[in-house]
């Protein structure tokens, strides 16, 4: 299970080990304390393994209150208007959550848009947590095996939600897709690569596998199940959702990231619309905006993220999901031995 920060719920990562799989948190947005309730109830249901997973922070944004101001003008043709303070809105304390983190004890720890300092990575093998660090290209996974991971997780551009690029600005520049992504970066490291992107039934795993990964990680195909509890215009997206029907975009965090094509982000690509602001700016002005979309049940104001094979995911239980995957793909795959 990918871990998918704001949609990842104790009940859905449960579920997921249930069935065999690895349950996820994404634990971005988390306080220490919430960071263990959530362990503390994925373990009231589940005796199985589950990760952990944490954004390395970017450097301090560059603000500029001209763009700032707007893109909050932008935003009041949306709804109300972002307040003047809005963009500065606290951000967790990296440091608590890694200690957080190394206290829940999970199987293992996930990174994304970098590497762990040295030090935290050591505490985690001392811990006996494995590190697994995402990586976009070929030379972001040749870092993460340098720095000590135990396995990359290897995200094709057709994956749902941010992209994991080491460097903000290159995300664009850096769109590989998972086909091309894998086996280049299996044959690059000697760890184990865990195929991420645009898997959402057994022929994606099959394939996966077949590249040479180790394992996969699944995120939007998991959405639809009862155990997600993501909005009902959401789930009918994703489930009417073409490849075509999703777009990487800055609109709502700054940071580039793939979601269902919608009005909103439409208009973000159009002539005259501003430049998002940097992340986490950009994310704490639409937060207003993203809020109102979830209690009106509106597609257009929800950050709606999907991977390109959105229109796979299934409105059946999570762990049906899973179990299912694995037969399909074993069917397509050769026998072991």
């Amino acid at each position: 299970m990918a871990p998918m920060a704001g949609s990842c719920p104790p009940a859905l990562a449960a579920a997921v080990a249930n069935a065999g799989g690895m349950g996820g948190c994404g634990a971005l947005l988390m306080q220490a304390e919430e960071m263990a309730a959530w362990a503390e109830r994925f373990r009231g249901a589940s005796n199985g393994a589950f990760q952990m997973n944490l954004w390395i922070p970017d450097p301090a944004p560059v603000r500029d209150p001209e763009r700032e101001a707007t893109v909050r003008q932008f935003l009041a043709g949306w709804g109300s208007e972002p307040a003047p303070d809005a963009a500065h809105l606290p951000v967790p304390d990296f440091g608590a959550q890694c200690r957080a983190m190394l206290n829940c004890r999970p199987q293992v720890i996930s990174s994304i848009m970098g590497l762990y300092p040295l030090p935290f990575v050591a505490e985690m093998k001392r811990l006996g947590i494995a590190w697994f660090a995402t990586a976009t290209t070929v030379g972001e996974a040749i870092e993460a095996q340098a720095a000590g991971a135990d396995a990359v997780i290897a995200q094709g551009m057709e994956a749902g939600g941010h992209r994991g690029a080491f460097e903000a600005g290159a995300a664009e520049a850096t769109m590989i897709g998972s086909m091309a992504l894998i086996p280049a970066i299996v044959d690059a490291i000697e760890v184990p690569v865990i195929a991420a992107g645009g898997i959402a039934d057994g022929r994606g795993v099959a394939a996966a596998l077949t590249l040479g990964a180790s394992a996969v990680m699944v995120g939007t195909a998991l959405l639809r199940s009862p155990e997600a509890a993501i909005s009902p215009a959401w789930a009918e997206g994703l489930a009417k959702a073409r490849p075509e029907d999703t777009v990487a975009t800055r609109a709502f965090s700054g940071r580039l990231g793939r979601g269902l094509r919608t009005a909103f982000t439409e208009a973000w690509g159009k002539a005259g619309a501003p430049l998002p602001a940097p992340y986490p700016i950009q994310r704490n002005l639409t937060a207003p905006l993203r809020a109102q979309g979830v209690q009106e049940d509106d597609i257009d104001r929800i950050q709606a993220w999907a991977g390109q094979s959105a229109g796979r995911a299934q409105h059946i239980r999570a762990g049906e999901i899973v179990r299912g995957l694995w037969a399909d793909a074993e069917k397509l795959l050769p026998a072991a031995g």
